[in-house]
């Protein structure tokens, strides 16, 4: 029988995730979840809706839900563990968007140098909860949900010996919103996907193993052509589609269209102070004793798939499946050409021995250098972070297509250490 830990589990995401792993409790022989959380008062909420999900599922003395706020307790002996930790919380995270916009940068979360700040204060403590998995249970995969995900991952492949899996949802809604328009299950569609998190292009669309992509490239042009984004947000236009000849994971707007995204911002709230609400309404309606499954108000968290992604994935590894996800796992020789060792966004086989990227055909020209560009920067991150070293943070910023200009450097590294004083590890002696 089988234990999952959920690091973070005070997130507002956690019924989410719950839901799809009392879905999946047969092919897990799942017996416990654990939820982990460093913030007492969220786990208070979130773990009795968890357990009243739990035994309205599967009965009094079915799967059993605890939670606690020391890691090692809750680590201690599991088969998974889930990581969807938010460093600093969701001030931290306004802090990261806010810090773009002072700069006149994108500021974001994952990508940018609010992407690159999330990833300093995470890597540290993911290395930590990670020697934790090693000890107290041998044997565990541990995925990582934790943004900037592929970075992250990035860091615990190169600096662990615990098998991990980075996941994202957007790969799972992508394949879902194509299986829906071609009315076929997610399983009968198959995507040639490449990339790294967040920055990614599904090159090929093969349907119950015909190529549709022409079709869906097509229909993506004539979406694109009148559709209309939420708040006004840039999106992508049938002649980018056209010159991109792919489907392009949403990420690559701030890359592909900056000029537009840094207009928008300006006259907009940062996302988290949005998410900040919408949670607060979130937990307002977790805290109902009566409330035994996940609300449909959720899906405005964002996440869609969530659940999908993370349990279908277990259940996969657990039944030695021979399924294909989509998943952030080291190149091991998938994308001819990109260094082996580096953690890249891929199609994988799953069976009980883990994630095998599955071979696919080399990158065109401009998708390479730009994932090149952006796989250096990650690197030099996770140096920076690991090693304390204050000019691989610099070489970042410097690099990135995204960050600031040479002039603007220095200040920004300043500004960043001193929005995040006391949370970057190495780098804060």
């Amino acid at each position: 029988m089988s234990r999952v830990c959920v690091i973070g589990g005070g997130s507002t995401y956690t019924p989410e995730l719950v839901d799809g792993l009392l879905r999946r409790r047969a092919e897990l022989d799942l017996s416990e979840v654990v939820l982990v959380d460093n913030d007492a008062a969220r786990l208070e909420v979130l773990g009795p809706l968890a357990r009243r999900m739990a035994e309205r599922t599967t009965g009094a003395g079915g799967v059993e839900v605890r939670w606690t706020t020391d890691p090692v307790e809750g680590i201690r002996g599991s088969s998974w563990v889930v990581s969807q930790i938010r460093v600093g919380g969701m001030a931290a995270r306004d802090r990261d968007e806010r810090l773009g916009r002072e700069f006149g940068l994108i500021g974001q979360e994952t990508v940018g140098v609010g992407g690159m700040a999330n990833a300093l204060r995470t890597i540290p403590v993911a290395l930590d909860l990670a020697a934790i998995v090693a000890a107290e249970a041998p044997g565990a995969t541990l995925f990582n949900f934790t943004n900037p995900s592929g970075l992250v991952t990035e860091a615990l492949c190169r600096h662990t010996d615990v098998p991990t899996i980075g996941l994202c949802n957007v790969p799972w809604s992508t394949k879902a919103e194509v299986a829906s328009v071609f009315g076929v299950t997610p399983e009968a569609v198959d995507l040639d996907y490449v990339g790294l998190n967040h920055l990614s292009w599904m090159r090929r669309v093969t349907i119950d193993g015909q190529d549709r992509t022409a079709e869906v490239l097509a229909g993506l042009r004539a979406l694109v052509g009148k559709q209309v984004t939420h708040d006004g947000e840039p999106g992508w236009s049938p002649e980018a589609i056209e010159v991109l000849g792919a489907i392009p994971n949403y990420y690559l707007l701030y890359y592909y269209e900056t000029e537009a995204w840094l207009a928008h911002q300006a006259s907009r709230p940062t996302r988290a102070a949005e998410v900040m609400e919408i949670e607060e309404a979130l937990l307002e309606q977790y805290r109902d004793p009566d409330l035994d499954h996940k609300p449909a108000e959720l899906e405005q968290r964002g996440g869609a798939y969530y659940s999908e992604a993370a349990a279908a994935l277990m259940a996969d590894l657990a039944s030695d499946a021979g399924t294909v996800h989509v998943v952030n796992v080291p190149n091991a020789g998938s994308i001819p050409g990109f260094p082996d060792d580096v953690v890249v966004e891929v199609a994988a086989t799953i069976n009980r021995s883990g994630a095998v990227p599955r071979p696919t055909e080399a990158l065109r020209p401009d998708v390479d250098a730009l994932m090149r560009t952006i796989k250096d920067v990650e690197l030099l991150c996770v140096q920076a972070s690991v090693e304390g070293d204050e000019d691989a943070a610099l070489q970042a910023l410097l690099a990135h297509p995204l960050g600031p200009g040479a002039h603007q450097v220095r200040a920004v590294w300043n500004r960043m250490k001193e929005l995040n004083a006391g949370w970057f590890g190495r780098l804060n002696d």
